[in-house]
């Protein structure tokens, strides 16, 4: 009897033997499919112009991550000359070494210069220059938009008691927008254009303020500083 209980209790251990060593290798199998390979590609941080049609590849930088300021620098001066390309589409990446810089061009293969200054131009414009087109569509816009600020600038519905911004600034003399931003001492604090503007509408004419992104500002705006064409900036001059 004893000997055959002992040969149940070995059969039992070695089971349970068996049994936890099974699971050992079940989850060392399981470990080994979980675990994240390295995915070999470069770390990069992409920065994006506002016009959204430029943007810098930094390499040797995390998305999400600060860079080092002399990085953040660079990419912010080359953001700037691409700026100047209104209307193309422009990829720029900045390796890590910052030996060179390497320029694809409206969907173009890249191409390395050494430095922002040798943008190839010809590249960015074909060899050609703005047509006569484009010129007209732009002389176009911009003169519809300062006649719309024309007509709004004489016009008494911009307030509620029959006053215009012209009778007291005939042909927009007198606004200076050349010396904006200053101290404005109606306001008690530095003021741009725009705020001087709802300062009269909201004032001597009695209307309501223009939010800043409204079409209207912006027309005015637009009028008052071409009837001052040619002036000298002179911000914060009283």
């Amino acid at each position: 009897m004893k000997i055959l209980y002992k040969i149940v209790l070995c059969f039992c251990l070695c089971l349970v033997a068996i049994t936890y060593s099974a699971k050992e290798g079940n989850a060392s199998v399981g470990n080994t499919s979980n675990v994240v390979q390295p995915a070999g590609e470069k770390s990069v941080q992409i920065v994006t112009a506002c016009d959204g049609r430029k943007r810098v590849i930094v390499e040797g930088c995390n998305e999400g991550e600060a860079m080092p300021v002399h990085k953040a620098r660079k990419a912010s001066e080359l953001l700037m000359q691409l700026m100047e390309f209104c209307e193309e589409e422009i990829t720029a990446k900045l390796p890590k070494t910052e030996m060179f810089i390497q320029l694809s061009i409206n969907g173009m293969p890249y191409v390395t210069v050494r430095d922002t200054e040798e943008i190839p131009l010809v590249l960015v414009h074909g060899g050609k220059s703005h047509t006569e087109r484009e010129k007209k569509v732009w002389a176009a816009e911009m003169d519809r938009m300062i006649n719309e600020g024309y007509a709004l600038f004489h016009n008494p519905g911009l307030g509620k008691n029959g006053i215009s911004c012209d009778m007291c600034h005939p042909d927009a003399a007198n606004t200076h927008p050349e010396t904006y931003p200053k101290y404005q001492t109606q306001m008690n604090k530095v003021a741009l254009l725009r705020d001087m503007i709802n300062w009269c509408i909201e004032n001597p004419m009695e209307g309501e303020k223009l939010a800043e992104d409204d079409s209207k500002m912006k027309a005015i705006e637009a009028y008052i500083l071409s009837a001052r064409g040619g002036k000298i900036l002179e911000p914060g001059k009283h």
